[in-house]
């Protein structure tokens, strides 16, 4: 009687695409071009191309406007830099392709999906034109189109009211804990992403699938 329920209860379902449907890591370009040396790797990403420079393309820097500010501190790795613009679709291994038959199956029982993403905006034509499932979201929104990124309150607050969803019949499903937080923070129904196989036990207790 609970899942069926939830069948009635459940409208939306929302989804994260990194770690989640894709697998996307600079670690998958920068391993190449440093030659599988991971500790020099390691070292770049973590002083050079950090994760408060990407975060900043997630919020509205434009990926150009990034590399070039970074390749003038640091000119002496300018073509490490450049390549995070002009090889960044390197980064994406492929898709999860567990996860995607959990998409599959929920598109087959009708229920609208949307997308929910931290990623530079000029970059989701690239992942629109190698992962054809993304066809299937009703709408995906971008942090970097919006100008903020998760988990801002904001950005949620973005989706619900431009596709004029729910928070209470809404599912996000997101692999970082604070993203899922800020979900259930605003009323969602979150769910972290453990393992496609978890993802699938927890739909099914909600009557999503």
């Amino acid at each position: 009687m609970e899942n069926r329920t939830s069948v009635f209860r459940i409208r939306a379902i929302v989804f994260d695409l990194g770690g989640v449907l894709m697998d996307w890591d600079p670690r998958h370009l920068y391993r190449k071009l440093f030659g599988g040396d991971e500790a020099a790797m390691e070292k770049f990403l973590a002083t050079v191309c950090t994760a408060e420079w990407i975060r900043r393309q997630d919020e509205g820097l434009p990926v150009a406007d990034a590399v070039a500010q970074l390749s003038a501190s640091h000119p002496d790795q300018s073509h490490l830099i450049a390549a995070y613009d002009m090889r960044w679709v390197e980064m994406v291994a492929g898709s999860i392709e567990e996860s995607v038959s959990v998409l599959r199956d929920i598109r087959q029982r009708g229920l609208p999906m949307y997308g929910l993403t931290n990623l530079p905006a000029e970059k989701y034509p690239l992942l629109r034109a190698r992962l054809q499932y993304l066809d299937w979201f009703e709408a995906v929104v971008v942090s970097g189109a919006v100008g903020v990124a998760k988990p801002h309150p904001d950005i949620y607050r973005h989706l619900l009211a431009s596709h004029k969803l729910s928070p209470a019949s809404t599912v996000y499903i997101d692999d970082v804990a604070e993203n899922v937080a800020g979900a259930k923070a605003l009323g969602l129904h979150a769910l972290q992403f453990i393992s496609s196989t978890k993802l699938r036990s927890d739909l099914s207790r909600l009557g999503v699938l």
